[in-house]
């Protein structure tokens, strides 16, 4: 028998006027880890596709060998009955069942048509133990944390006995803690004979997890190495984009000017809790030619600051906001973008594109006073202004009337950021602006942000990154239990003393 459970030979995929996949080779071990890095559009994505079913036989070039048989898939089903398992970064739970029903959604134990709820019970609690989660089965889903969540959909792909799983960007979503956990999770199906396939932008937990390493760029195979101490970032990523990036965080020196925005004392309640707090009486400024980066731990209140900010979240929102030193009332977020203050969401695919939309319609959705008349839409202009910031942001699409639902995630990203560049911000805060996306296309956005800065936009950045918050920012502020923790110049910040002041320490000001 091979050493290998799975082999994909020679995966060609094709699409209209693209090949997503160029003679693919892919080999995994039983019982390892294999990590699957790689620019967002290099291909990985696809190929997991191949392999779980969603194109099936007959829609690609090449062959799936699975314990030294070849297979050849029509659908999902026909994948999970040999054993593969996929999770999606986005998560397939439906929220509104509990966690039973949720684990064998599909799969449920019948008698002459009627399900035994009793044995699923049963069979949930084996399954839930076995990932570690010390939840009932009858939970409802949506009472459930992200991290949470995601050992629900793992527990779904382990009842099916899956000896081969595909986990794409697992911990995208989560904090820290949420994170490691299921990293020991993964190890621990590792000891139980479970090959994983890791998809992820992450290569700390690349190093931290994998066994073994394949780069795919471009649709191709680059090469496939054992993770040891021969193996390091600097290599990964020159293998990912074709090229050194000598400096991940491309830092410059900004010369910040006026203060564009000020906040004083602001305070916000949660919307589903009236009674509760999540933003106290909040200070601070932000200056035009700066990047204000706002750090802290998840359920800090960083998302929800900035969101009550532009008008688009909290109750009882109390508190002073001065644009160019006028104090301003934001009731919305239409106020807030007339206002020249815009807010790039950390949920592009929900809150920030209508991915059935073309590009050309979402760069332009936020402007749409500008390129139109008591007659309409001057589609002229709009054509227009869609090809400038496609050519301005190096936007990878064969035309603007590309749907964005088929873009990858990095060009999904640089949507976003036309339609509020066009918006004319002077104050453009970026929620987790490079979440889930490739280390090439964040290097990219890095560069936007700096020539949005020298030509004198405020930019604040969110991020859960802490690499990327001590990088790329001017000033940071540490952000814990809704209130500001600290101010910190970059010159004197580290991860330590973030943490610190993200945890709970005394209130600093640089």
């Amino acid at each position: 028998m091979s050493e290998y459970i799975l082999e994909m030979q020679n995966i060609v995929k094709e699409f209209p006027g693209v090949k997503a996949l160029d003679h693919v080779n892919f080999k995994v071990r039983k019982g390892e880890v294999h990590a699957l890095v790689g620019e967002n559009g290099a291909g990985k994505s696809t190929l997991m596709k191949v392999l779980s079913g969603v194109y099936p036989y007959g829609t690609y070039d090449g062959k799936i060998i699975i314990n030294g048989k070849e297979q050849r898939f029509s659908n999902i089903k026909d994948s999970e009955k040999s054993g593969v398992g996929i999770i999606y970064q986005e998560l397939t739970l439906v929220k509104q069942m509990n966690i039973c029903e949720n684990i064998f959604l599909g799969n449920e134990f019948k008698n002459h048509g009627v399900i035994n709820w009793n044995k699923a019970m049963v069979e949930a609690k084996k399954v839930l133990k076995e990932v570690g989660l010390a939840e009932s089965p009858d939970t409802k889903l949506i009472h459930l944390g992200i991290g949470k969540q995601q050992l629900v959909e793992i527990a779904k792909a382990i009842s099916k006995d899956v000896s081969i799983l595909i986990l794409d960007e697992p911990t995208a979503a989560l904090n820290e803690d949420d994170s490691e956990n299921l990293l020991e999770l993964i190890r621990k199906l590792k000891s139980q004979g479970i090959s994983c396939i890791y998809i992820s932008h992450k290569l700390k937990e690349v190093k931290a997890i994998a066994d073994t390493i394949t780069i795919l760029r471009d649709g191709k195979t680059i090469d496939t190495y054992a993770n040891d101490e021969h193996i390091n970032q600097d290599k990964i990523i020159t293998g990912m984009v074709g090229r050194e990036l000598t400096q991940l965080f491309p830092r410059k020196e900004h010369k910040p000017g006026e203060v564009v925005l000020e906040i004083k004392d602001w305070t916000v309640y949660n919307p589903e809790l009236p009674d509760r707090k999540v933003i106290d009486k909040v200070s601070f400024q932000a200056r035009k030619g700066e990047i204000l980066g706002i750090a802290g731990l998840m359920g800090a209140g960083r998302t929800e600051l900035m969101m009550s900010l532009f008008g688009a979240y909290g109750v009882n929102r109390c508190g002073s906001i001065f644009i160019d030193n006028q104090e301003v009332e934001i009731k919305g977020p239409k106020d807030s973008i007339e206002k020249g203050f815009c807010y790039l969401s950390e949920d592009r695919k929900k809150t920030g594109l209508v991915l059935m939309m073309d590009i050309k319609q979402n760069v332009t959705l936020a402007s749409l006073n500008k390129i139109s008349s008591y007659k309409g839409i001057n589609e002229n202009e709009e054509i227009k202004m869609a090809n400038h910031y496609v050519n301005a942001l190096k936007i990878k699409t064969p035309s603007i009337e590309q749907k964005t639902r088929n873009l990858s995630g990095g060009n999904q990203q640089k949507v976003v950021i036309g339609k509020w560049l066009m918006a004319a911000p002077k104050v453009l805060v970026l929620d987790e602006p490079t979440r889930g996306i490739d280390v090439g296309a964040k290097y990219e956005i890095y560069n936007i942000m700096n020539d949005l800065v020298e030509q004198g936009v405020c930019i604040i950045m969110i991020s859960s990154e802490l690499p990327e918050v001590l990088g790329m920012s001017d000033r940071i502020l540490v952000m814990h239990e809704g209130k500001l923790a600290a101010e910190l110049d970059y010159k004197e910040a580290d991860q330590e003393k973030v943490m610190y002041y993200a945890t709970g320490g005394e209130l600093v000001h640089s």
